[in-house]
């Protein structure tokens, strides 16, 4: 579930994702002050609209969000009320965290793409496809998550590049809107102190 909210973007709506769609496959359905978004083809939900918010809960920050429990709990309640019957999950992990490359190998179809084994957190470890040429084994790097949100409202998903399976991103100091770094190539490479599976503050 990706929760975004910019009130002085698009007003005082909270926007949850809570699938991968494209524009032209989508429709929706109103009832009260929320919008549910679906895939017209499967009738899959990929998000809901809560305009109106700040009279439902109070929100902090803007851009990608992360509810708390308490939050998602009413707002399930506020679906029930309306009419929808889908329920909400919560999901309070941070989406940018410290990786650990543990294997970095050539794209066997591409002559500038790498396929990386990354640890992320728990032991788990991810295939990222990166196009960075400064990727190598190793390396601590910030890995955002499938379910992250870019600072520019990129959303992350499982994806494939050339053939070959990616479950995340290997950012760089650009995408991450690290200004002081910016003018540096490549990923952003962390201390090797740096704690696998931490989360990293983008903001």
């Amino acid at each position: 579930m990706i929760s975004s909210y910019n009130r002085n973007g698009v007003g005082d709506t909270l926007m949850i994702m809570t699938g991968n769609s494209v524009f032209s496959e989508q429709n929706s359905e109103t009832k009260g002050n929320v919008t549910r978004i679906f895939k017209e083809e499967t009738k899959e939900t990929v998000g809901y609209n809560f305009f109106t918010i700040s009279e439902l809960i109070k929100i902090e920050g803007k851009g990608s969000i992360t509810l708390s429990a308490d939050q998602v709990a009413r707002l399930n309640e506020h679906l029930l009320s309306v009419g929808f019957d889908e329920q909400l999950e919560a999901d309070e992990e941070p989406k940018f965290v410290v990786g650990d490359v543990k294997e970095c190998k050539p794209h066997p179809n591409s002559d500038h793409l790498s396929i990386t084994q990354i640890e992320i957190d728990d032991q788990q470890v991810v295939q990222i496809v990166c196009g960075a040429s400064n990727i190598a084994a190793g390396q601590k790097v910030v890995v955002a998550k499938v379910g992250a949100m870019m600072p520019n409202g990129l959303v992350i998903w499982d994806g494939e590049l050339r053939g070959e399976p990616s479950h995340g991103m290997v950012c760089s100091a650009k995408e991450l809107g690290i200004e002081a770094e910016t003018t540096k190539k490549g990923i952003l490479v962390l201390d090797e102190n740096a704690v696998t599976g931490s989360a990293f503050k983008t903001k």
